[in-house]
């Protein structure tokens, strides 16, 4: 009888098994998908398609890095397609005219997003707008740049040391996934290695208690926002180079797939409390899932539909876990 009532209590609510679901469940989930994958596609587990599932997971596991970091502390950035597109063109037409100077274009066009990014840092924190409004306009205005800078047409690459950012390999490994690890590697130090981290987490917790225990809130909002478009520079710099092109209308909807690989990985949308580690595990089972739908040639209208319901799993899974 006794053994039988400690079986219930590890079974119960709160109890060990729930918490062992939540903290092993996501990594479960994605464990589970590359097994039923690996069944019912020959080609899955390949080195070949892994690799490729990498190097497809790595622009959107930068964005979702720094979208970490912004949702930590309540806010949302719908901007980060268009910053993308900003910095695209700008590196792009900096190779161009300088005869390949490839640093160069990733400084320029990772400091324009990432100047415009501080700017809705700015609206949100120092004006009061809030972070969805002052994103979706700055998603309109970083648009509207690319598009007037180019004048609507793409420009052309032809530098082999810029594309080889995003097409190159160190060895078997695609060098955008080596530049994923290294960016995951130092926002992961920066989050839980620093004060400026603890005090994301603090913000996003409870941002009048920050303010009243003297943390410089609005410094660590403009700074989140400013970080997140650094790195959506980069992942449009990474993706015109894998196109070897600038394109002013790439990265739409690519807000969507960081929204959502952050939400899945269990950081929550009222700020305070997620990980690093299950963002990244979010990019992966979206990777995987797109991958695996590809490989079984699932319509892509059915796959944004099954994207969308996991989007909403995630967001129910997150409410009932605050109201706990």
């Amino acid at each position: 009888m006794r053994n039988e009532l400690a079986f219930k209590r590890k079974l119960a609510p709160g109890g060990l098994s729930e918490g062992m679901l939540r903290k092993y469940g996501l990594i479960l989930i994605l464990l589970l998908a590359v097994v039923v994958l690996s069944i019912v596609s020959d080609t899955f587990l390949t080195f070949t398609n892994l690799m490729n599932v990498l190097r497809q997971v790595s622009i959107n596991g930068i964005l979702a890095v720094g979208m970490t970091l912004v949702i930590l502390t309540g806010g949302i950035d719908l901007s980060i397609g268009s910053l993308m597109a900003v910095s695209a063109v700008i590196a792009a037409s900096t190779v161009s005219d300088s005869s390949g100077a490839t640093i160069l274009a990733l400084v320029l066009g990772m400091l324009a997003s990432g100047f415009l990014g501080g700017v809705s840092g700015t609206m949100s924190a120092k004006l009061r707008v809030a972070p969805f409004v002052a994103t979706l306009a700055m998603m309109t205005i970083g648009r509207g740049i690319a598009l007037l800078y180019t004048n609507g047409r793409p420009i052309i690459v032809d530098s082999p040391s810029f594309k080889y950012l995003g097409q190159g390999y160190v060895g078997p490994i695609p060098v955008p996934v080596l530049i994923f690890v290294v960016i995951a590697a130092l926002v992961a130090v920066l989050l839980y290695r620093t004060k400026f981290g603890r005090y994301i987490f603090a913000v996003g917790g409870n941002e009048n208690a920050s303010r009243v225990s003297g943390i410089r809130v609005d410094r660590i909002k403009i700074g989140v926002y400013a970080i997140n478009g650094l790195l959506s520079g980069l992942a449009g710099i990474l993706l015109a180079s894998r196109i070897s092109s600038g394109q002013p209308n790439s990265g739409i909807g690519y807000e969507l797939d960081a929204i959502a690989a952050v939400v899945i990985g269990g950081t929550s949308l009222f700020g305070g409390r997620g990980s690093l580690l299950g963002t990244i595990v979010g990019v992966l089972i979206i990777g995987v899932i797109n991958n695996g739908l590809n490989l079984l040639d699932v319509s892509s209208y059915w796959q944004q539909i099954i994207k969308g319901v996991i989007i909403a799993g995630a967001v129910i899974l997150d409410q009932r876990a605050k109201r706990d």
